[in-house]
């Protein structure tokens, strides 16, 4: 039975509750039953560039040498962007909300980390002149040794993926290499159980798949400023983040959200808007960065693999009396927000059990 206490923060409490019970209507139905939601790529502008980015094709490899020197000749090419064109070649969204160390390149320069990684991007008059020109950069890659499984990246004499963090584990407060909750005696109320249970779960990545991919377009505004239309829905994270990486003052940068057509978490990460920007400020033209749903799946932010050891005390009459719990989360070759959500994680460990 549940009791509503009404006289917990009953200054701060509205009583008429004239919500509660009752339907209510979305407030954007009306634009996506009439089909006049504005998303950001509903916005158009003359003389657009459209970006397209080369990606790694191995899971693990040092770069040898890149030769882009046909694309840049390639009919409709304006410019080629390296990692060193960058002004701070770090995703620096870790930093920005102070969680951690940044540790993933807007695009490799020395080395990839996984399939899918960007490496070189092209600004184009056209998707498929941008398209085709990639087509015409030879990389030369030497192979090196990966790591597939989260287990097996902990142990001794492990590939080391990141070298930000060698032991290949997130390093919470720059200290510890792992979180731990503990509430009451465990093994006292597992003695007094009257069965245990453990298992091993297993989740696979899980890609939001919106229906709008993530994207923006930048847009050269007056006195330096630039305007920004985003698929984001982190409007402040993203402009913050985009601002950071292309060092230039966060004033200068005016985001427009408007309709996001899906996101469910999926485009809370920063990853088209910085190269948008920095694009539209060499170029001087607006320019748009659009993933393809290919490009979605690679180098989308997912919400990562998790392998959870549970370990549960249970009476007869159904109460969980304790409970247990090792977990692994595979964040893949960079950190991302995995470290936060890890966080939240944790705290949701009990489920809906009162587990004393």
């Amino acid at each position: 039975m549940l009791e509503m206490r009404k006289d917990i923060f009953a200054d701060e409490r509205d009583d008429d509750l004239r919500e509660v019970g009752r339907p209510t209507q979305r407030q954007d139905i009306l634009g996506h039953v009439t089909g006049t939601s504005a998303y950001y790529d509903d916005h158009r502008f003359a003389n657009l560039l459209h970006l397209k980015v080369l990606r790694s094709p191995h899971p693990h490899a040092r770069i040898r040498s890149i030769d882009d020197a046909a694309a840049a000749r390639a009919p409709g090419v304006k410019r080629i962007i390296r990692g060193a064109d960058v002004p701070v070649n770090l995703n620096t969204l870790l930093s920005l909300i102070q969680f951690g160390k940044d540790d993933e390149p807007s695009l490799a320069t020395e080395t990839v980390r996984y399939r899918g990684e960007p490496i070189l991007a092209v600004v184009a008059t056209s998707e498929r002149a941008a398209r085709q020109a990639l087509e015409l950069v030879r990389i030369s890659y030497d192979p090196l040794p990966a790591v597939f499984d989260v287990e097996d990246a902990l142990k001794p004499g492990a590939v080391s993926v990141n070298p930000v963090y060698p032991k290949n584990t997130f390093d919470y407060h720059r200290k510890y290499d792992h979180q731990k909750l503990r509430f009451g005696d465990v093994e006292a109320a597992f003695a007094k159980a009257d069965m245990v249970f453990e298992e091993r779960y297993q989740m696979s990545p899980i890609e939001h798949a919106p229906t709008e991919t993530n994207g923006s377009i930048a847009v050269p505004d007056t006195n330096g400023r630039f305007t920004v239309y985003t698929s984001t829905q982190a409007l402040f994270f993203s402009l913050d983040t985009s601002a950071k990486i292309n060092a230039m003052p966060s004033n200068q940068l005016h985001f427009i959200g408007g309709t996001v057509g899906g996101g469910f978490g999926g485009k809370v990460d920063t990853l088209t808007e910085p190269l948008a920007i920095l694009a539209a400020r060499l170029t001087g033209a607006p320019v748009r960065y659009r993933l393809s749903r290919h490009e979605e799946m690679q180098f989308g932010s997912p919400r990562g693999a998790e392998r959870i050891y549970i370990k549960d005390g249970v009476m007869r009459d159904g109460r969980i009396v304790a409970r247990k719990v090792r977990a692994y989360f595979d964040s893949g070759a960079y950190t991302r927000l995995s470290s936060y959500a890890v966080v939240k994680c944790v705290a949701h460990i009990p489920g809906p059990y009162t587990i004393p």
